[in-house]
């Protein structure tokens, strides 16, 4: 069963199996999808079933996702399921791990990438949406001057308020609520620059 708490990644291994670019989006796919097989996901993110399946199983073996039940009646087909609501990287797992220091960098490059390619198709397709969701989508910039401990507490009450959304949008799913419904992803950087 899929874990409500997120999944706080401390060891290398871990982090080198979700910084695999590829393993990434498969983890995103899946982590929208909420479960898939190794043949969805593959036409997701246009690969071969064989190369998805093989980096599913590496995903598995480092707890990232877990078999699910299976959604077919034949039950030939392997399902999956992400085993948390999500990962973290904590800052204190950091110190004094040079190792980890540097995966980690290569962990936030990997996302950052993949959140400018979607952020990118949103842009290029945006006159593809309806005027509503145009009119819905956000693109602000915010340059406040903060302390760490002001830019710690927003970073919780911006979550806070996030979770709550996808725990009303998850419930009102379940309950067969769907229309209307689109993926949606948020993207915050908070971080402190000199000019």
């Amino acid at each position: 069963m899929t874990s409500p708490e997120t999944r706080r990644i401390t060891d290398l291994g871990t982090l080198k199996a979700i910084s695999h670019p590829l393993r990434m989006r498969l983890y995103r796919a899946l982590f929208v999808a909420r479960t898939a097989t190794a043949s969805h996901l593959a036409d997701q993110v246009d690969e071969a079933v064989s190369l998805v399946s093989y980096h599913l199983r590496k995903l598995a073996d480092h707890g990232l996702i877990e078999e699910a039940p299976a959604q077919s009646a034949d039950g030939r087909e392997r399902w999956w399921r992400p085993s948390s609501d999500g990962i973290s990287l904590r800052e204190e797992d950091l110190r004094d791990a040079p190792e980890l220091a540097a995966a980690t960098l290569a962990f936030g490059r990997t996302v950052n990438e993949q959140r400018t390619e979607l952020h990118r198709r949103f842009l290029d397709e945006r006159m593809t949406w309806s005027e509503d969701w145009r009119s819905a989508s956000v693109d602000s910039e915010w340059l406040p001057r903060l302390t760490a401990a002001e830019l710690d507490a927003l970073g919780e009450e911006l979550d806070a308020v996030l979770r709550k959304y996808d725990r009303a949008a998850r419930a009102a799913e379940e309950a067969g609520d769907t229309e209307g419904r689109e993926n949606v992803a948020v993207h915050l950087h908070a971080f402190p620059y000199r000019s």
